[in-house]
Formats: C-alpha cells, structure tokens, sequence
C-alpha cells in the first residue's frame, strides 16, 4: 500500500493535528515509522513525543502510559551537550489501524526544545465491517 508522510516541528507544550478523516471512513492508516531529533547538535533536550488518537491539548504530559488505549505511539529523547556519544531517541509504536485525526503532543522537563518529529503512515483501505469496527472504536476513545 501507499506511503503518506508527515514531519513538523512543535513546540514545548502544544499539540499539532494530523487531518487523516475522510467522509466515507475507508481510508484507514497504520504508523510504520515515527523518529524525532532535536533542533542541533548544541542543545541540551530531555523531551517526550506522543501521538495520539484523540485531543490531548488540555492534558499534554511527559508521562508514558501504554495502558491507555488513545496513545498510539511515544518517544523520548534525552540528550546532553557535555556527552561525546548520545543515546539514539526511545521510539514505540502501535501497530493499530485507525481511520481519524491523530494529535502529535510535545513536552519537555528540565530542558524543553522545540522537537522535530517525523511519522510515516502505511494507507490500508478498509471494508465496510473494517471501517465500522476502526469508526466505533475512536467514537469509544472519545466518549469513554
């Protein structure tokens, strides 16, 4: 199936949108790569990634819960200038399709940047018991 991309810089303690709907609904998405880096090379970052199925603008955290069944992928970057290696970004990510909106939220602790993220989504169209189950379940993340 196609490949679409999405690769945006965010701020710390905002929320950016990615508009995937369709009217129809079978048009469904699957992440199969998100990465994040920081602004340079110079920068000190302690900073958490999440991409979600539903608005989390008033509720942008640094915390990771896999048990949340909106939370589709998560990534964390902690990186220091006075380092002569850095770790590589802490990446997960759901393998879920979904056919909605997915909301991207970036929060930093004791040095926030500004965060470059970067998401590859797999397109998987979805029948018409596929798009159902995929619509009832963001209606169930948004209700619940």
């Amino acid at each position: 199936m196609p490949i679409k991309t999405f690769r945006g810089k965010i701020a710390d303690g905002v929320q950016d949108t990615i508009l995937l709907h369709t009217n129809s609904g079978s048009t469904g998405y699957r992440i199969i790569k998100f990465e994040i880096m920081g602004p340079d090379a110079n920068t000190d970052i302690e900073q958490v990634v999440k991409i979600y199925k539903t608005d989390q603008s008033a509720n942008i955290t640094t915390d990771i819960d896999f048990s949340d069944n909106r939370l589709l992928a998560a990534a964390i970057m902690n990186d220091s200038t006075d380092r002569h290696y850095a770790p590589p970004p802490i990446v997960t990510f759901d393998r879920e399709i979904f056919n909605q909106d997915i909301f991207v939220t970036s929060k930093g602790h004791d040095n926030p940047i500004q965060c470059n993220y970067y998401i590859e989504l797999e397109l998987v169209r979805l029948d018409l018991g596929e798009n159902t189950v995929a619509t009832l379940k963001d209606i169930r993340n948004i209700t619940g």
